[in-house]
């Protein structure tokens, strides 16, 4: 009978989106929502709207610790007629100011010197809406995973020692915003879990590449977590999703690290070689990803473009999914 029913059960629409969304400063993103007539907040939520995903992963939303702009987002959406009763928004790395030179410039706490790139704690971070509850004594937050502790780790070394000196390695956080391992529980599927993370951009660092080694370990992090040898790997079926930062054939970034993972017996793509961004210097790429493992069957999948002047760059990306 369980098969029976799975086999009936409509199928389960997960997305992933980078709003870009992040302000200038703390409090600035829910004072926009809360207006409700700011032009890009609009963009997304009809975005989110159109596509109507049973579980959305966000990014470039700030976070602030009682989870008020998340709040404000899924209570407007709410309002519009999809309910999201159950948020997620774990304290990210992004911003968060780690009392040290950690980018090698000669200065302290700057923007660069959080764990992850921020001018204030949580800017640009990461946010998970759902219609089904998380199980949430079952998480595994990443996030403190230290970057010099992921087997053959591409840590920036300068003349035989540590980019920034040893205090810096010793402390540097491998994840710019998060890595998260969470199940959702749902009543046609079961438990769900959801890998996810927003790695940092490839570029916008000096000759040690030290952005773009990072930018690969982010994404090589779950090659060794699905394969055992970090954390406990799902007990069921999972999704792997979010922004990379990363196309396997185009920019900047070390495309081998995404290519592991799009060709990885335990995952499957969906989307092959379409775009989900288009920045004017560099033309569409493919960054933000959703792959399921092998035991989904995939019934749907596409991009969705954000309307108007001051949308987000990147598609909003969805796949549908059964047993």
């Amino acid at each position: 009978m369980l098969l029976a029913s799975m086999a009936q059960a409509d199928p389960l629409r997960i997305a992933t989106f980078n709003t870009e969304l992040s302000r200038k400063g703390p409090g600035l993103l829910l004072r926009d929502i809360l207006r409700g007539d700011d032009p890009a907040v609009a963009s997304v939520m009809d975005a989110i709207l159109s596509i109507a995903p049973d579980i959305i992963v966000l990014q470039g939303i700030d976070y602030d610790l009682e989870g008020r702009a998340l709040n404000a987002l899924a209570d407007s959406l709410t309002a519009a007629g999809l309910s999201y009763p159950h948020r997620f928004a774990g304290p990210p790395n992004a911003g968060r100011q780690s009392d040290l030179d950690l980018d090698g410039d000669g200065k302290r706490s700057g923007p660069g010197d959080a764990q992850g790139y921020g001018r204030f704690f949580g800017q640009g971070a990461m946010a998970i809406l759902s219609q089904h509850p998380f199980v949430l004594n079952e998480l595994q937050d990443f996030s403190a995973f230290l970057w010099k502790d992921l087997p053959d780790t591409l840590y920036p070394m300068v003349n035989g020692t540590p980019f920034a000196g040893l205090d810096a390695q010793g402390a540097q956080r491998l994840s710019s915003n998060s890595h998260w391992s969470l199940p959702v529980q749902t009543p046609e599927y079961g438990s769900v879990t959801l890998l996810t993370y927003h790695a940092t951009p490839p570029v916008f660092d000096g000759p040690e590449d030290r952005n773009g080694r990072r930018n690969h370990d982010e994404t090589a992090f779950w090659r060794h977590h699905i394969e055992g040898r970090i954390g406990t790997t799902p007990k069921g079926p999972f999704i792997l999703l979010g922004d990379a930062n990363l196309d396997p054939h185009r920019g900047d970034g070390r495309g081998e690290a995404i290519t592991s993972l799009l060709t990885h017996s335990a995952l499957q793509d969906p989307l092959p070689d379409i775009p989900t961004v288009n920045w004017p210097r560099t033309g569409p790429m493919r960054v933000d990803y959703i792959l399921p493992s092998r035991d989904w069957q995939i019934v749907d999948a596409g991009v969705h473009w954000a309307k108007g002047d001051v949308a987000s760059r990147h598609a909003l990306v969805w796949v549908d999914l059964t047993r």
